[in-house]
């Protein structure tokens, strides 16, 4: 059997904050019983639309949420949960952290420094900028003297400065043209391949496709479905959800086909499925909770899905 290395169970994430004109502060629950595993060896890419919650559970994970944050939950890295001092022997060292924007640069200091960081060494670092076409002199520039897409390419290499047994990359490929794209991710499947755990969230289904062993699938905060790559590569046909099937009739190559309506706001949330008012397959079964179920060998949230 596969060997977990990061696992979470229920993970529930809201923000405390005061309503509109009123001092009454309520919490708005953006992620919602959401559970996930990443195994050794294994990318799981998660996907979804923009404003679904893909980055807050990285951000939970990583312990980096703000403090009107609100969490529940469990998570877990090699099957013990993740504490405040676990965080300061693991974050950096064998859980790395590739953010989404590159504001997570300091602009007053090179990057050079910034790539190394407290645990690197010079050697590595060339080696980083070698691979990721990088020059040299690229060490001795602020971040304001970089362009996007080498500002992104410092922030993979500060992340894998050392050797991690986890990845969390939070949209890795933007900005980045998609030779050097295709070259990162494949360096993941490499880190994967020698039993590295990397999890992976991207809006771009395509290019994870060629890379990841399992795909999850993001909507209003929950996940809907987890499926083998294999089965999205398939078809929508091998899917199990129709919020699934629908991404794949909206890629390019299936001409865009849209579908009517839009996610649903966190602060008014049908009590049912999250996707109802936008499928064609509702029914009187969709009213109620939608729990996640096994099904041909992935998962699903969708009472009708077979």
């Amino acid at each position: 059997m596969s060997e977990s290395i990061l696992k979470v169970n229920n993970l529930v994430v809201g923000f405390s904050m005061y309503q509109p004109r009123s001092f009454h502060k309520t919490t708005l629950q953006v992620i919602h019983s959401l559970s996930l595993e990443v195994n050794k060896g294994e990318i799981l890419a998660v996907v979804g639309s923009s404003g679904s919650g893909k980055s807050i559970l990285a951000h939970a994970v990583l312990n980096l949420l703000p403090k009107n944050a609100v969490v529940g939950g469990e998570v877990l890295y090699k099957g013990q949960t993740i504490t405040k001092k676990r965080e300061k022997e693991l974050f950096g060292r064998e859980i790395a952290f590739i953010p989404q924007s590159i504001d997570y640069l300091d602009p007053v200091m090179k990057v050079g420094k910034q790539v190394e960081g407290v645990f690197g060494t010079s050697k590595r670092k060339e080696e980083l900028f070698n691979q990721y076409k990088l020059p040299i002199d690229t060490s001795n520039k602020y971040p304001f003297q970089l362009s996007g897409g080498m500002a992104r390419r410092i922030l993979i290499c500060g992340a894998l400065m050392g050797n991690p047994e986890l990845i969390i990359a939070d949209e890795p490929t933007p900005g980045l043209s998609l030779d050097i794209a295709m070259e990162t991710l494949q360096h993941f499947r490499t880190f994967a391949d020698n039993g590295t755990g990397v999890l992976m969230i991207t809006h771009d289904i395509d290019l994870a496709l060629n890379v990841a062993d399992k795909v999850a699938v993001f909507y209003a905060g929950s996940i809907i479905e987890i499926a083998p790559t294999q089965d999205f590569i398939k078809g929508k046909d091998a899917l199990r959800h129709p919020y699934s099937k629908a991404l794949i009739d909206a890629l390019p190559q299936n001409e865009f086909v849209p579908i009517l309506g839009t996610q649903p706001y966190a602060g008014d949330l049908p009590s049912g499925c999250l996707f109802a008012k936008r499928c064609k397959y509702r029914n009187e079964n969709c009213v109620g909770r939608q729990e996640e179920r096994e099904l041909r060998g992935g998962k699903v949230r969708c009472i009708n899905a077979v």
